[in-house]
């Protein structure tokens, strides 16, 4: 029975689409440490790593929200089916978009960098206020469709995981409200950096989950 449902075409799928969950995080916070650890002026301190858009190599920051957001996006559609919640797969999905929408509207240079800009909040341009408000919906839509998954697993009796994936959207909620209300103090970005990678681990461990127990 199990070899069987193991090589289910539709089972296949799934799998074939949670694996892109668990790359995707792996992936966007890789590059953008290299990026962040290496391009002069940047400062990990003070600049969102929004910012590594701009820049003579801010298209390889720009090619990191785009593919993660595909990644994403493939990820929302496995998880969806893994657990049989539409609701769940739309909101991730639309975080998904968020990253690519990101990458497309780069945010506006800032706070000295890249080097040559000056110091301060810079310009709002049109494409830096798209850039926020990408973020602002798939933030929001995320942190909802770890609320729900949270309920789902407690349902379910998988306490552990509703409490971990509870854990993580509230925790990655507090980390965007820092950083919003924070005016770009070293606290605020710190934070919303650790918010960051708690999510996309909390996303590559429930999509690897997922995977084994289907």
């Amino acid at each position: 029975m199990t070899e069987q449902l193991t090589c289910d075409p539709q089972t296949s799928r799934t799998k074939s689409l949670l694996g892109y969950g668990v790359l995707a995080g792996p992936l966007y916070v890789t590059v953008s440490l290299a990026q962040a650890l290496t391009r002069t002026g940047f400062d990990l301190t003070r600049h969102p790593w929004s910012f590594l858009s701009n820049g003579d190599l801010g298209w390889i920051q720009i090619t990191n929200f785009v593919i993660t957001g595909l990644a994403t996006l493939a990820a929302a559609i496995g998880i969806g089916r893994a657990i049989g919640s539409p609701w769940t797969a739309r909101l991730i999905s639309v975080y998904g978009l968020s990253l690519i929408g990101a990458g497309l509207f780069r945010a506006d240079p800032a706070l000295g960098f890249p080097v040559g800009t000056p110091e301060g909040p810079g310009v709002v341009t049109w494409h830096g206020t798209m850039h926020f408000v990408c973020g602002g919906i798939g933030f929001t839509c995320l942190i909802v469709a770890c609320l729900i998954m949270a309920r789902r697993f407690a349902g379910e009796g998988r306490t552990g995981w509703a409490a971990y994936t509870g854990a993580s959207g509230v925790l990655f909620a507090a980390a965007f409200a820092a950083v919003s209300s924070g005016g770009g103090a070293a606290w605020s970005n710190l934070t919303f950096v650790a918010g960051v990678l708690i999510i996309w681990t909390w996303l590559s461990l429930v999509s690897v989950h997922l995977y084994r127990r289907i």
